[in-house]
């Protein structure tokens, strides 16, 4: 059974049913910019005459029927006893309500026979009623654009790039969160929980042609159609780039799932086999999750594997070797022409100016401007360097940073002006290390100027590696 999504997703009318003080009116509070929009209408429906006069307190109508609520209803946010919630859809069904999002949870993924019982009731009622339902046991949507969101923690306002699909709530509100901090915004997501009705490939679907997306991301469990959820993935994968989150990889992690939200995990293998096969992009935690997405937003794309390494010491220059290489990316010798041009200026008391460049010595902890602008000149003309990525030494200049702000928009403007002219892939990385504050606040503005940076060496490898590999997949080189 098909289901436009658009309504549901989309909606100019909003419903909080069960919304109760002793949540904090919560879901009130998530979707409150969404009444900011005076086209936009959020509505409670509430009969505890308790509940009601703080729910008008925030300046929300509350009504005691869903069947008074004015016009069209496009999406309801039902957050009621489960003993309750069949009665609640009859009555979006009666009203002809676009969709549901049912947070309450308690139903199959419990085993218990009354739990299977209810959920086999909503999944007759939106069958019937035709009702586009999102769970149960799920956050449901968070649209940043329109301000409904899964958490009163999320922006509110411009939309993002990025479509998240997630079988767990905290993962969802979680992408959206960690994300935006690592320059990552999302366009829509959806916490759909047990997907008694919308699966998968729905949302995948509709993600796939939505023009505000540029990038799908998820994080599942398991689907109900696999062979549904392959097409959706190849035709999402060829379109725009997809970077599936596998849970329940492991024995245990997969008892883990049929308790969360009772699903039957696939044997990992099989799962890894299903992305690649689709050109999908494989990874293995939130934080992994959000260093490909950053990859493919920030990154320009390229199909070759060949690396410029720029490093600030000795040691580094080895151990950033490691990581790419280890990610299946190579560094090469640079060509004659590169070397020519080096020697000519390159400090090697200290430093090296073999792939990678250890360049501390040479362009000064500060970050000569003049002299990292001819470095990069020489990585970007060299035509055995297919992408470049550089160490900034946030040990060194952190405290140079704290003293002198305009030192780093100093470095930041050469490293943007690098960025916007390069016709490659360019990525930064700035490790913690024992001045994570500096580091953290050094980041943001980093991605204030649109640029891939990472925390390690190791992420920013993995990330770059499978940013590659996916256009590799599409330019058919794979």
């Amino acid at each position: 059974m098909a289901f436009d999504l658009k309504r549901a997703l989309n909606p100019r009318t909003v419903v909080v049913v069960g919304s109760k003080k002793a949540d904090g009116y919560m879901w009130l509070r998530n979707y409150a910019p969404f009444a900011q929009d005076g086209s936009r209408k959020l509505y409670s429906v509430q009969i505890d005459p308790n509940e009601i006069p703080g729910i008008e307190a925030m300046g929300v109508t509350n009504f005691t029927s869903l069947a008074d609520v004015p016009g069209e209803v496009d999406y309801v946010m039902l957050a009621v006893p489960r003993q309750v919630a069949a009665r609640v859809m009859t009555d979006c069904a009666k009203k002809q309500v676009g969709g549901v999002a049912l947070f309450t949870s308690g139903f199959a993924e419990t085993g218990e026979p009354d739990g299977i019982a209810m959920q086999d009731q909503l999944l007759q009622i939106a069958r019937d009623g035709n009702i586009a339902l999102i769970g149960p046991n799920c956050m449901g949507l968070f649209n940043r654009r329109l301000g409904i969101r899964q958490s009163a923690d999320q922006g509110a306002g411009e939309a993002g790039e990025v479509g998240f699909i997630g079988q767990s709530g905290t993962h969802s509100i979680n992408f959206g969160l960690v994300g935006e901090q690592h320059g990552v915004r999302v366009s829509t997501s959806v916490s759909f929980g047990n997907a008694i009705i919308l699966d998968v490939p729905d949302y995948l679907d509709y993600l796939t042609d939505d023009p505000e997306t540029k990038v799908i991301a998820m994080y599942i469990e398991g689907v109900k159609d696999g062979p549904r959820f392959v097409r959706s993935l190849r035709r999402a994968a060829g379109i725009k780039p997809v970077v599936v989150w596998k849970g329940g990889v492991t024995d245990a992690g997969a008892r883990a799932t049929a308790s969360h939200t009772g699903s039957l995990a696939t044997s990992q293998s099989m799962f890894r086999s299903i992305v690649k096969q689709a050109g999908a992009i494989e990874a293995h935690s939130l934080e992994d999750t959000i260093d490909v997405v950053k990859a493919l937003l920030h990154a320009k794309p390229a199909t070759g594997r060949r690396m410029g390494l720029m490093a600030m010491t000795g040691g580094q220059s080895v151990v950033i070797t490691d990581a790419f290489v280890g990610a299946g990316l190579e560094v090469p010798r640079l060509s004659d022409g590169s070397y020519e041009e080096l020697k000519s200026f390159f400090n090697i008391v200290g430093g090296s100016y073999q792939n990678p460049l250890d360049m501390g010595g040479t362009i000064g902890f500060g970050g000569s401007a003049a002299t990292l602008q001819r470095l990069f000149g020489i990585l970007e003309r060299d035509e055995r360097v297919d992408g470049i990525a550089m160490e900034m030494a946030s040990g060194f200049l952190a405290r140079m940073w704290q003293a002198n702000p305009a030192s780093l928009d100093g470095l930041l403007d050469t490293l943007s002006a690098h960025a916007e002219t390069s016709a490659k892939p360019f990525a930064v990385v700035l490790q913690p290390q024992h001045v994570e504050e500096a580091v953290r606040q050094a980041r943001l503005r980093v991605q204030e100027r649109g640029i891939a940076v990472f925390a390690s060496f190791e992420r920013a490898a993995g990330a770059l590696s499978r940013a590659i590999e996916y256009h590799r997949f599409r330019a058919g080189l794979d």
